[in-house]
């Protein structure tokens, strides 16, 4: 698929008149070439295009010229630079796995809710998603139509169509479903704690003690930290939260263990910083490492170390969701290496300890409790995450008895 040039196009001539190449035809910029009126409707264009790349789409001519690749490379410019890396992926795969095998050279205004349902046959056939994805994917692709209707690409009566077509239901032919979470053993989580570096540690400590998301531990910014209110406490205020929208903004309280946690990653950072960083977590790998070397080292790897260190770190300042997990991966699987067949540790994932937390605080303390710790706006909601009510249900049934059953005298 090509890709638009991320440099506007050049303030160009033709017959004297002032215009730029847009897809190689010219857009003439109302004036003669220097002239003060081009100049600054030139200045115009670039500003409009650094907001809106699909300006580079000739004005009039859109609805009769763009093309889905048109379309889709105007979309992606535009995921870039104002969505999360994540979210630009999952764009990206839609785009470039799905939409553009199938109907690149389309025109956007023929796409039709039969073509929508082809694209979604494929993603059905390629066995890469569950249904629920499957359903979010096919929501993405009308998002980039409705994109299109916003900056003039689609005619709005195509964006209207595509949103005519209605998810599938559970037991579509073809499709699966992903396994529920479960709850990740406490005793699980203690086995794979020694070989996690301290950092990586941390962050699943603290997650298991607040239930927090993976996200709200791994965008955890020193600056998010409130240790002055003096009542023994301390506080964290995500910037950003999932369900902020109806809860409001959440803050979680940090007793003493959660301090005790945070306190070795406050130190010497600024605001912006990560409280946990990867960057952090390999420091402390390599330390580990070198602790555990039986030769000694050379005096050519301590020339590589030393220029390594002098320039920057290809890792990451903040974990996200995919690092998070191949860490934890990462450290199940070099226990295992180690451990017997019957003492392996099983595979388990961050958002696991969410539903552990709201499981064990329901149980021994209650339903709202763990709705309040788990931020949730209603109790209904909790209980996705929380098995404690299988536990009451099979502590029922072992001390349940028959009352049409006739009692021997």
């Amino acid at each position: 698929m090509p890709k638009l040039n991320n440099r506007p196009p050049k303030y160009s001539q033709l017959n004297g008149y002032a215009v730029v190449y847009v897809q190689g035809k010219p857009k003439y910029l109302g004036g003669l070439y220097n002239s003060p009126e081009s100049l600054i409707a030139y200045s115009h264009f670039v500003a409009e295009l650094q907001t809106n790349s699909a300006a580079l789409i000739p004005v009039g001519e859109k609805d009769k010229v763009a093309t889905i690749r048109e379309l889709n490379a105007a979309f992606l410019d535009y995921a870039k630079e104002n969505m999360t890396p994540v979210n630009y992926s999952f764009y990206r795969v839609i785009i470039l796995d799905f939409i553009s095998k199938l109907y690149d050279t389309t025109l956007v205004n023929e796409f039709s809710p039969r073509s929508l349902k082809l694209v979604r046959a494929e993603m059905i056939k390629s066995r890469r998603f569950s249904r629920k994805v499957v359903n979010r994917c096919v929501k993405g692709v009308i998002y980039i139509f409705g994109w299109g209707v916003e900056n003039e690409i689609v005619q709005e009566s195509t964006w209207n169509t595509l949103k005519a077509v209605k998810s599938l239901q559970e037991g579509h032919h073809g499709t699966f479903e992903n396994k529920e979470r479960e709850p990740v053993p406490d005793e699980v989580v203690r086995r794979t704690l020694p070989f996690m570096p301290p950092t990586l540690r941390a962050m699943v400590q603290l997650q298991r003690i607040l239930g927090m998301r993976p996200s709200e531990i791994f965008n955890m910014r020193v600056g998010d930290i409130d240790t002055t209110r003096g009542n023994g406490l301390w506080y964290y205020v995500p910037g950003s939260y999932k369900t902020s929208r109806f809860v409001g903004k959440i803050t979680f309280p940090l007793g003493i263990p959660e301090q005790e946690l945070i306190t070795p990653y406050l130190e010497g950072k600024r605001p912006e910083n990560a409280v946990f960083s990867p960057r952090t977590a390999m420091a402390e790998r390599n330390t580990e490492k070198r602790a555990n070397r039986k030769t000694k080292v050379s005096p050519s790897q301590e020339a590589r170390d030393k220029e390594r260190s002098q320039k920057p770190s290809r890792w990451n300042e903040f974990y996200n969701r995919d690092s998070y997990r191949q860490a934890i991966q990462h450290a199940i699987d070099k226990g295992n290496r180690t451990l017997s067949d019957d003492e392996k540790i099983p595979r388990w994932y961050p958002y696991a300890l969410r539903h552990t937390a709201a499981t064990i605080v329901e149980t021994e303390v209650g339903l709202d409790q763990a709705s309040a710790l788990l931020g949730h706006r209603t109790p209904q909601i909790t209980r996705r995450y929380s098995k404690a009510q299988l536990s009451v249900r099979e502590s029922l049934a072992r001390n349940r008895r028959n009352p049409f059953e006739v009692e021997e005298s």
